[in-house]
């Protein structure tokens, strides 16, 4: 029998070292190197000998290269489609991760039960009576999704060769294990291992692979970085389990962009694709309210108007607090600072508290003006017109400075019914006879004498 192989792992950042020590050398963390058992049988490829040969890879010249564009398959799902460049491309490999509870297993389960193809749902967490009961509630008349409740790699691949699917979801990468490694199920080196057996699988077969991951108290994949180098796409589901909306992010897309935002509903019949986030970004209120102000951004190709809260209010302690939710609170500390030298508004000793409604972040700077209006209009309590809406960046001399793609913007307002935007007197403009009010500014001071009288 072979001499069993060890060797040592940080369990936070996924290094290897021969020997054991205290310190990861790598990510300077304590106490997270742990000996794995490596290898202890002789390994074997996952194909029977039955299975056709291996296509083999040739050299050819760049110029000869077939760069036709490789057809997508299409998921049924908008939202999914939108993120992932137009739909999945067969052979690749897509990591989810997510909060628990967020609605990982939901989105992946719809979107098998609606597929048009072979769909193979494996499952490390849930029996199949739990996902039934599930399934029962999203899509009751799914015919081509087959459920599989399995951990290990090697009985996995023995379903896939019986059913012959066209795509394989894994839930969750993290619950597999495989013979050839003697460690426990979510180890390094098992995560490490099985991840490669399903994307030599991926690979040969081209068949689209997608896995479904942990993530850690920080936020990040669970497991070794090596993980997220060798899946093709690496998307972020995020939210608070408190708010009914969820947001699909490309972390990583070998295929597309990873600038591309998708948004769903939580419903009680799963989730539910919004076409139009502006409507759902932007509360309904029949009377108009100080320190509200609408600003045009974009994530990825998307335009979206979205609600800037402010409340000023004198400071009750010594020292004045600030305070953001889904802003970066230096970009405010830098706009006060601005307010206050270049346009003489003393906020220095007043609390300031800044939220962007829906429960998203947004760091473009195109929203820097909605938040000097919005901080302006709680600091005079004076409301912003609700048909009023922003589109510029501020500087640090109380310019206003012009941004991209401004006409996107300013058409998904004229769309959305606003009557005035305000941009930057500097912006190039091309629009023929736009129906919204454009009005340009270059200075703070300009905004205020137009907004405040």
């Amino acid at each position: 029998m072979a001499k069993v192989k060890t060797t040592f792992f940080c369990q936070n950042c996924g290094s290897q070292f021969p020997k054991w020590q205290g310190q990861c050398s790598s990510c300077k963390q304590w106490n997270t190197v742990v000996e794995e058992v490596v290898q202890k049988v002789e390994k074997s490829d996952w194909k029977t000998p039955q299975s056709p040969a291996k296509r083999v890879s040739k050299p050819l010249k760049i110029n000869e290269i077939d760069t036709a564009k490789e057809a997508r398959m299409n998921t049924g799902n908008s939202e999914f489609n939108r993120v992932l460049g137009g739909g999945i491309v067969p052979g690749s490999m897509i990591l989810l991760g997510g909060e628990p509870g967020i609605g990982k297993s939901t989105l992946l389960l719809q979107i098998s039960l609606k597929l048009p193809y072979k769909t193979l749902y494996v499952s490390g967490e849930e029996s199949q009576k739990q996902i039934k009961m599930r399934a029962e509630r999203i899509h009751p008349n799914a015919e081509n999704c087959y459920i599989l409740t399995e951990t290990k790699t090697q009985n996995i691949f023995r379903q896939i060769e019986e059913v012959e699917p066209d795509i394989v979801i894994i839930d969750s990468i993290q619950t597999l294990h495989s013979d050839y490694i003697e460690s426990s199920a979510g180890s390094i080196s098992q995560i490490r291992e099985t991840t490669a057996e399903l994307m030599k699988f991926a690979k040969e077969t081209s068949t689209p692979v997608v896995l479904i991951g942990h993530i850690t108290k920080d936020g990040n994949i669970a497991g070794p970085k090596i993980l997220e180098h060798m899946v093709d796409t690496v998307l972020q589901f995020e939210g608070d389990r408190n708010h009914v909306y969820r947001i699909l992010r490309a972390l990583k897309n070998r295929f597309g962009s990873t600038a591309e935002l998708g948004i769903y509903e939580m419903l009680g019949a799963g989730l539910r694709e919004v076409s139009n986030p502006s409507e759902i970004l932007i509360s309904k209120k029949d009377e108009e309210l100080s320190g509200n102000a609408i600003a045009a951004t974009l994530e990825g190709m998307r335009p979206l108007m979205i609600e800037i809260q402010a409340l000023v209010s004198t400071a009750v302690y010594g020292t004045p607090q600030r305070s953001t939710t889904g802003y970066n609170a230096k970009r405010l500390n830098m706009l006060l600072a601005v307010l206050e030298k270049r346009a003489g508004f003393r906020l220095g000793a007043k609390d300031v508290f800044l939220n962007i409604t829906g429960g998203i972040s947004v760091d473009d700077p195109a929203i820097d003006l909605a938040v000097v209006a919005a901080i302006l209009s709680s600091n005079e309590d004076i409301p912003v017109e609700k048909d009023v809406c922003f589109a510029a960046e501020v500087g640090l001399s109380g310019e206003i400075r012009p941004v991209n793609r401004v006409e996107q913007r300013i058409l998904e307002a004229e769309k959305l019914g606003f009557t005035k935007i305000f941009i930057s007197k500097y912006c190039k403009l091309s629009l023929k006879n736009p129906q919204i009010e454009i009005i340009k500014v270059a200075k703070i001071e300009d905004v205020v004498s137009w907004l405040f009288g």
